[in-house]
């Protein structure tokens, strides 16, 4: 058989783990490169060898995204898998363009394909978009399943943008262990909810042996994913979060509708700060798109440990950073209590930017006037930090997931906004959980 020459485009997380499970240990297909988009600073650098397994002893370059045409017709590539999320049809099909005028098959990979196996229980919480509010509904699922006597063990969707050997397999269970991994901002973002919980969470490269790790000590796997791709492992009940305040997005982003379409069960999030027209809109789109699924309703509930740093004053909201860039949101739970709690007036951060997130408003100018808390490495969380520093406020509201006075030094007066699941319909996940796994 011809040896297929293939590469793959991701954002150093789906394409590794498509990498993995397809084409590692296959000698019918030779990957000659990665393409990067969506992270800083991920071009440019190596699959390693370690990883790569033997077909790969020099390990698997990789390139920025937008040398890809030249690279199909340099190594008369045969195929490009597509294997990142959070993106519109028409980007999908933008680079399938460009695949296809260089001579290349466009493809993508078929979920179902590439989720492992474990011989534990496994629940999967997804999103249809970045920001839908899955880390919270996480959490409640982690909370029920553990007040039913099990151990529940998280396995996080990669966020491996560091010494990738060293990331083959991250077990966190304490602060110290996201030190110890030189976690960025938007990895602490994730793990730190769970780890307060006093819960376990796994996250890295190698998904296969991820799982079998976590099986060591778990009763019930919960993947945890991320942006909004689809599960790396085969579950028992698929749960996905939809966003009321991006209607009609369940249906054009890839590949959130893959998991609108999956589920099991479906949480329409932020009732509370939605239209009721919107949420109708997205009973509709479930109704006529996936019937079978449960639909469950919830408020995302906010939890101020200073609200009065807030009334009367001039602030600096301070939000997730991925929700706001890709994710494509126009405010979180930041600016929602900025609102709620009489802020005078919310500061345009724009004018004060410093270095990297200047960059960021650059590639994201609808951001606008909020700031992401953008963190990828060491010099970005000091641009971070001199921006906060610069911006000229009262006090700064903190709406990202992690206590962020640890990783920077604010000179300012903060409120740290924290979200959790409120569901106000029923059935709801306890009484799904409960009846699934007791």
């Amino acid at each position: 058989m011809k040896t297929r020459r293939v590469i793959i485009c991701g954002a150093a997380g789906r394409d590794f783990h498509n990498f993995n499970v397809l084409y590692r240990n296959n000698p019918n297909v030779k990957v000659i490169a990665f393409t990067a988009t969506q992270i800083p600073n991920i071009d440019g650098r190596k699959y390693p060898a370690e990883l790569a397994g033997s077909h790969y002893p020099d390990g698997i370059p990789i390139y920025a995204e937008s040398e890809l045409a030249e690279l199909i017709v340099k190594h008369q590539v045969n195929e490009v898998l597509f294997s990142y999320s959070d993106v519109t049809y028409t980007h999908v099909m933008q680079i399938g363009a460009i695949a296809q005028a260089a001579g290349a098959k466009f493809s993508v990979a078929s979920p179902t394909r590439t989720m492992v196996e474990s011989v534990k229980p496994v629940v999967s919480v997804c999103a249809v978009r970045t920001g839908c509010g899955k880390s919270q509904t996480s959490r409640i699922v982690s909370d029920v399943l553990t007040n039913m006597g099990k151990k529940v063990v998280a396995i996080r969707h990669p966020m491996p943008y560091g010494d990738l050997v060293a990331q083959k397999v991250q077990r966190f269970a304490s602060v110290e262990d996201l030190k110890k991994h030189k976690c960025t901002i938007e990895e602490m973002e994730e793990y730190e909810p769970h780890i307060d919980r006093g819960r376990v969470i796994y996250a890295g490269v190698d998904y296969e042996a991820i799982v079998r790790e976590a099986e060591k000590e778990a009763d019930i796997i919960l993947w945890d994913g991320g942006n909004n791709d689809t599960p790396f492992y085969k579950a028992d009940l698929e749960i996905v979060v939809v966003d009321p305040h991006r209607v009609g997005h369940e249906l054009l982003y890839y590949p959130g509708q893959v998991n609108f379409l999956r589920a099991d069960v479906i949480v329409i999030n932020k009732v509370d700060s939605a239209s009721t027209e919107d949420v109708v809109k997205l009973e509709a789109h479930i109704k006529l798109h996936n019937p079978k699924a449960t639909v469950i309703k919830a408020n995302s509930k906010l939890i101020l440990d200073a609200p009065d740093v807030i009334k009367d004053k001039k602030v600096l909201v301070v939000e997730d950073g991925p929700t706001l860039t890709h994710g494509e949101m126009k405010y979180g739970a930041g600016v929602v209590a900025a609102k709620k709690y009489g802020a005078a007036e919310i500061i345009d951060p724009r004018p004060y930017t410093t270095g990297t997130i200047s960059e960021t408003f650059e590639k994201y100018p609808e951001i606008g006037t909020l700031l992401p808390a953008m963190g990828y490495g060491e010099k970005q969380i000091q641009d971070l930090q001199d921006t906060i520093n610069k911006v000229q406020c009262d006090s700064v509201v903190i709406g990202t997931p992690i206590d962020l006075n640890r990783i920077v030094s604010i000179d300012k007066p903060t409120v740290r906004v924290q979200y959790e699941l409120d569901e106000i319909t029923s059935p709801n996940l306890k009484t799904i959980l409960t009846e699934k796994f007791s």
